[in-house]
């Protein structure tokens, strides 16, 4: 088990030497709004990724990867306006990110996909991105909440949980986990005695919370960002005493939601899943020792996810040998799929020397092997984070 320590610090890194040119690369992410914790350190790994290429010679033949950053605000709206800025204003070559599910929705469907530009997003999970009409130009190296949703039922029922009331809130994200857990829970025999949507961002949910605890349920699944509508359901859910154990996914997981509910509340109380990188595996290993100076856990959730997807661009530009975006898509499969010599954390000389020769690589990531499927996607490798005696959280791996 490991705990995960959280940190406000913005990593600070180095700044990339002069090359000769700058190739610009959206960075799209909920930099403020309901996660923004979770997001700096996502934004870290990106960086991080970026500066190993700069470092150790650029991109084709020394061109500096430049990352502009765009708040999407994990909003919909705003992610459209983000996408807008790089792609139109800004005329990147390929878009990291959004963050969030509704966000990358909206921008990839009004301004990647029409403008012909590839996205890949580190942490944008809802199983509606698989259905897109993308002409192969959305990726994520983040899994499918198909897969997180079945996960965290199995591991209620193993739990012993039977009845559950679901809520979610109103975005791509959320509905979409709480679809397939809901789902996944009934298969394996559970009962879901409510299944209710709610609006994030009340200062009271109490009424919800009265019409969920019918039916007698064991717990509450609770699906929704912590700073948007998970923490408040919470706190009221315990003040009425409705719900005393909890059930979430990974927009929950922030230390602020210990800060708040209080641990002594959470203790036994409350199992949360996230998307994860497997601590065995040797690419992940690298990554840590090379983020341990960003100021963030290399365990954070997606910090991993964020790097490879910036790695990956960095790769499929050089294996392109062209910043033409309508290049990108193939080449960012050949260099994440097999065949070819492993490529690993930080290994960007490496990748340069083995494609100038004509050689294949296959990406293995910090985050997993990273191999697309026909629709873009990943498989997921997954921890489950409960709060120990110690206020803090402990994470343990689902294998």
């Amino acid at each position: 088990m490991k705990k995960f320590l959280a940190t406000a610090a913005v990593a600070g890194l180095a700044a990339a030497p002069a090359l000769a040119d700058d190739i610009k690369i959206g960075s799209v992410a909920g930099a403020t709004g309901p996660i923004a914790e979770l997001v700096a350190p996502i934004l870290a790994g990106r960086n991080l990724a970026a500066e190993h290429v700069n470092a150790q010679g650029g991109l084709l033949g020394g061109n500096n990867m430049v990352l502009i950053l765009a708040d999407s605000q994990c909003d919909p709206k705003a992610g459209v306006d983000a996408g807008q800025k790089v792609v139109s204003v800004e005329q990147v070559v390929a878009v990291i990110g959004a963050s969030c599910s509704g966000a990358t929705n909206g921008m990839v469907q009004s301004v990647t996909i029409p403008a012909g530009i590839m996205s890949i997003s580190d942490s944008a999970t809802a199983p509606s991105i698989t259905d897109l009409k993308d002409n192969d130009l959305v990726f994520r190296t983040a899994p499918s909440d198909a897969y997180q949703g079945a996960a965290l039922a199995k591991l209620a029922w193993d739990a012993g949980y039977r009845k559950l009331a679901v809520t979610y809130s109103n975005d791509d994200y959320n509905a979409g986990i709480a679809e397939v857990f809901a789902a996944s829970f009934q298969e394996l025999g559970g009962e879901i005695t409510a299944n209710q949507l709610h609006e994030p961002n009340k200062a009271s949910y109490r009424a919800e919370i009265t019409t969920l605890s019918a039916g007698g349920p064991e717990g509450l699944a609770l699906f929704a960002y912590y700073g948007g509508s998970g923490i408040t359901i919470i706190r009221n859910s315990l003040e009425t005493g409705a719900f005393g154990k909890f059930l979430a996914a990974d927009g929950m997981f922030d230390a602020s939601v210990i800060e708040t509910i209080g641990a002594e509340n959470l203790v036994g109380n409350l199992m949360i899943t996230q998307s994860a990188s497997d601590p065995e595996n040797a690419s992940y290993q690298l990554f840590a020792e090379l983020y341990a100076d960003s100021g963030f856990d290399p365990a954070a959730p997606y910090a991993a996810h964020g790097y490879d997807a910036a790695f990956l661009v960095a790769l499929a530009i050089q294996k392109a040998g062209s910043a033409d975006p309508a290049l990108l898509p193939a080449a960012l499969r050949d260099v994440a799929n097999a065949p070819g010599e492993i490529i690993r954390p930080g290994e960007w000389e490496k990748a340069v020397a083995l494609l100038a020769e004509g050689k294949d690589i296959n990406y293995e990531g910090a985050s997993g092997p990273v191999d697309f499927d026909a629709a873009g996607d990943v498989a997921g490798f997954y921890s489950v984070n409960t709060v120990g005696d110690d206020g803090q959280y402990v994470m343990d791996y689902i294998r």
